[in-house]
């Protein structure tokens, strides 16, 4: 399941999780970043929209910065610790967003879409712990049996 280059030495996580994840991410950072834009410009519908929830306008750009800077965190490469903190910051943006609305006397249909951007983030997730495991399984030492050093241990 899990590939070893026998030139380089270099592990790589399988293919399709791989695939798999970066599509997941990269569709949920496209949703967060769009929805992170009007807030960072403080459009009028952004404004709007948080007024019916009973937000004050001050916050909005704050949030679109903090989901803009955590869809970075979540495409660059590199940086767990930073991502978990971006992914957790994103759900519950999402989560309180989801929230905010459905309490403010919206409808059932206007506010539950957002669940699927809730699911597209959980995804995303998900995956992104797969692609870690099958990474760190790879970096694992193997012992063959042509192995010298195997009858040393």
């Amino acid at each position: 399941m899990t590939q070893i280059s026998a030139q380089n030495g270099k592990t790589t996580a399988p293919k399709k999780t791989k695939i798999t994840y970066w599509i997941l991410t990269g569709l949920f950072a496209f949703v967060m970043i769009g929805s992170a834009i009007p807030n960072i410009m403080v459009v009028p519908m952004s404004v709007q929209g948080f007024r019916e929830m009973g937000y004050p306008a001050y916050i909005i750009p704050f949030l679109g910065w903090a989901k803009l800077l955590g869809s970075v965190a979540i495409l660059v490469p590199g940086f767990p610790r930073l991502k978990e903190w971006a992914y957790a910051g994103l759900m519950f943006d999402l989560l309180g967003a989801t929230y905010s609305v459905a309490n403010s006397g919206k409808t059932v249909g206007e506010w539950a879409p957002i669940f699927l951007f809730v699911a597209l983030g959980f995804a995303s997730y998900i995956f992104y712990h797969k692609k870690l495991n099958a990474e760190t399984v790879t970096m694992q030492p193997s012992f063959s049996s042509n192995n010298p050093l195997q009858s040393i241990i």
